[in-house]
């Protein structure tokens, strides 16, 4: 009982953490107005959190052992867990807001964390009709936090006379409608990156984590390792070259190394759940679950959206996401039970 509820506390940590991780992130972002400079911040806090503190801790000894193929799953954890965070940072900078854009990753990250997982442990068999209408249920809950997201207000249209002085026609307008199309869709393809990589955290994480005995420490290392390489260094040396427009400054580097530091922090929590029993099938469905309203409640405790401009429906497709997630939970399938011996 008492694993049990030591589970249920690394879960909870690992929603709480992630849940923040958007919010913090988008302020970051705004402060240093760039894609990539937030994102090497996120790799450094990592670097930090899930390398050099493990290191020192493995000093003194720990169960479990370096293997080949812990190695490998592990590093490939870490890079998921990177390109999702890309997706994010990517998806804040083409226009998208924390308060729907996370709601949105974290309600498509179970379903593909679950087909992953039974890819992984040939369990398609196992999916029943109850397990299928639980990622319908999450697919309609992230379908309404689109469309009902909370809407900030357009920003007021110039003046006729000014328009016609600087011979400004309908074109423009045309232009506008097809630019916030793109945003659109290069927030959504942003998405879908983050909803892709995370879903295939858990699963990934979970082997790399086996083959290495279980070890709890070796792991978060591994997955520090390629923040580093693919958050870090990649960004560092694609600044110039992409002709990135962005400043370095406190605020910036603070909001984004304490978003860093939350998913750190959420990936300890993950290797916890892990070690104290949990399995992807039942751990990463009820953090997804959870993160997307934490993750409401932190962005309207930073007053990034009024509680007014928020719609029922909205509210009701979290709701509708999280209840998705809880059925997939409980219906989700196990993996086959070992054969006996004759």
């Amino acid at each position: 009982m008492v694993q049990f509820f030591g589970m249920l506390g690394a879960i909870g940590l690992t929603a709480l953490c992630w849940g923040m991780y958007g919010p913090v992130l988008h302020f970051g972002r705004e402060d240093m107005h760039s894609p990539l400079r937030p994102f090497v911040c996120v790799g450094i806090a990592y670097f930090l959190i899930a390398v050099l503190v493990p290191s020192v801790l493995l000093l003194k000894g720990e169960k479990g052992a370096w293997t080949t193929k812990g190695i490998f799953w592990s590093l490939v954890a870490g890079a998921a867990g990177a390109f999702g965070a890309l997706g994010v940072i990517l998806a804040l900078h083409f226009g998208g807001k924390p308060i729907y854009v996370m709601p949105l990753v974290f309600g498509g990250a179970p379903v593909i964390n679950t087909i992953i997982s039974a890819a992984m442990n040939r369990s398609f068999d196992q999916l029943k009709a109850p397990y299928l209408a639980g990622l319908l249920l999450v697919i309609t809950g992230a379908v309404t936090v689109l469309v009902f997201k909370p809407q900030t207000a357009p920003p007021a249209a110039a003046p006729a006379a000014v328009v016609a002085a600087e011979g400004g026609t309908a074109a423009p307008v045309k232009k506008t409608v097809e630019e916030r199309a793109e945003r659109l869709v290069a927030v959504l393809l942003s998405v879908a990156m983050a909803m892709l990589s995370w879903g295939a955290y858990g699963p990934v994480l979970h082997r790399g984590q086996g083959a290495m005995g279980g070890s709890r420490l070796r792991p978060l290392i591994c997955i520090g390792a390629s923040y580093f390489v693919i958050a870090v260094m990649v960004p560092l040396m694609l600044l110039t070259p992409l002709g990135d427009t962005g400043e370095w400054n406190v605020p910036g580097v603070l909001w984004s190394i304490g978003a860093g530091s939350l998913g750190a922090l959420g990936a300890l929590g993950t290797i916890l759940a892990f070690t104290l029993g949990g399995k992807p099938f039942t751990v990463m469905p009820i953090v997804f679950g959870g993160a997307p309203v934490i993750n409401t409640l932190t962005t309207l405790a930073l007053h990034e959206t009024s509680l007014s401009s928020v719609s029922p429906f909205f509210l009701a497709g979290m709701l509708v996401v999280a209840a998705g997630a809880a059925t997939v939970l409980a219906f989700g399938p196990r993996g086959h039970a070992p054969a006996k011996p004759a």
